[in-house]
């Protein structure tokens, strides 16, 4: 054995460690006081322990499986920015690094799609790792999406963005309202106006088509069948945070009230509502597994941004963090599987022996809103 080569190579692997997810022990996660960030703190430690990919840099679509899923990835990703913020914890950084790395590699070495909205999805979260760690690579990345995205706007319906490529006559919320809140954040960060105008043109075509301005109910899409019909069953929560957030970030742009209005209607909407909201728990609905176990995550994201709103009224913001204290309490005491600290699809009830990725991120963005919430004094 060539004895210099293997001491060469220890030497190597001392300078450039490679982080793995069984540093993130849950007793040094995190170091802040504060009941929901210690619950916090053990969230990101299950996510990092059970879902990471040490092998291949991304996030695993299920504790019994190792498959990729191009979308969760950027909800994964935005908990590592969450996390981040939360702790300060300079490791975050290196896998938001390598996160990079290994889901470009799996989607095919690039980060476009067959679908706008997952494409706008992973394109806010990596605008937000660009903010927190200055990698221009995140920006690059961001860049080459947005302009892929734009070309998914169409006449079609009067305008929108198709929700897909090979689809391009079906409109709907999931991919227009995270488009808006998307350009509406670059628009911010770099001020570039044609972005406003983009944020401006997606809302007004939304808002004609999909929203009901009078009880603040937002419509999952139309014309999925070329036969211009709206769908009048669906009803999800995450077309209701997505509605949030857009016109939040129209008001944070224009100082309109009106934008601020329209979102408190839509979050009244989802509270109310037997459906979003069901007895007797009156807790955010099961929405299952797959594509729905993420649905309440995205609307807790843009709901939490909604109270921390200064200009939301005091009234408001009480009841709001009532109804998100409920949720976070009913998920702590019947939610969790303590051994793996999983969580179920319904915050009420916990989950068997496996759990999806989507699942455990609702759960996840739910904990870190309310360690936010805690840290900056609301609690």
């Amino acid at each position: 054995m060539n004895w210099w080569f293997v001491f060469l190579f220890i030497s190597i692997a001392t300078l450039f460690p490679r982080i793995d997810s069984s540093e993130m022990s849950c007793a040094v996660c995190g170091d802040s006081p504060g009941k929901w960030n210690e619950i916090a703190d053990r969230s990101i430690c299950s996510l990092m322990d059970h879902f990471w990919n040490d092998s291949h840099d991304y996030f695993n679509e299920a504790t019994n499986s190792r498959n990729f899923n191009y979308w969760p990835q950027a909800h994964a990703l935005d908990v590592l920015v969450d996390a981040y913020l939360r702790t300060g914890d300079r490791r975050y950084k290196k896998y938001m690094d390598r996160w990079r790395t290994g889901v470009r590699i799996q989607n095919g070495n690039t980060f476009l799609n067959e679908y706008y909205d997952d494409m706008e999805w992973n394109a806010l979260a990596m605008l937000r790792a660009y903010q927190v760690t200055g990698e221009e690579g995140f920006k690059n990345d961001v860049d080459t999406i947005w302009q892929d995205i734009k070309k998914g706007w169409n006449s079609i319906m009067g305008g929108g963005i198709a929700w897909r490529k090979s689809q391009l006559y079906y409109k709907n919320t999931p991919a227009n309202a995270p488009a808006a809140i998307l350009a509406a954040r670059l628009y911010r960060e770099f001020g570039n106006e044609e972005d406003k105008e983009w944020v401006l043109k997606i809302y007004e075509w939304l808002k004609d088509v999909l929203y009901d301005d009078e009880s603040g109910r937002v419509y999952d899409g139309i014309n999925s069948e070329n036969d211009g019909r709206r769908n009048e069953t669906w009803k999800f929560t995450y077309n209701q945070g997505t509605f949030i957030g857009m016109t939040l970030e129209l008001y944070e742009i224009t100082g309109e009230k009106s934008f601020l209005e329209e979102a408190i209607t839509a979050a009244d909407y989802t509270l109310r509502d037997p459906v979003l909201t069901p007895p007797p728990e009156h807790i955010l609905r099961d929405e299952g597994g797959g594509d729905g176990g993420l649905f309440k995550g995205v609307f807790i994201r843009y709901f939490t941004k909604l109270i921390l709103s200064n200009d939301l009224p005091l009234s408001k913001k009480d009841e709001y963090l009532a109804y998100l204290r409920r949720n976070a309490a009913v998920l702590e005491e019947k939610g969790i599987q303590e051994d793996d600290f999983l969580f179920g699809s319904y915050w009420s009830k916990k989950p068997g022996s496996t759990t999806d990725l989507t699942i455990q991120l609702s759960g996840a963005m739910l904990l870190e809103a309310m360690a936010l919430l805690e840290k900056k004094g609301w609690l």
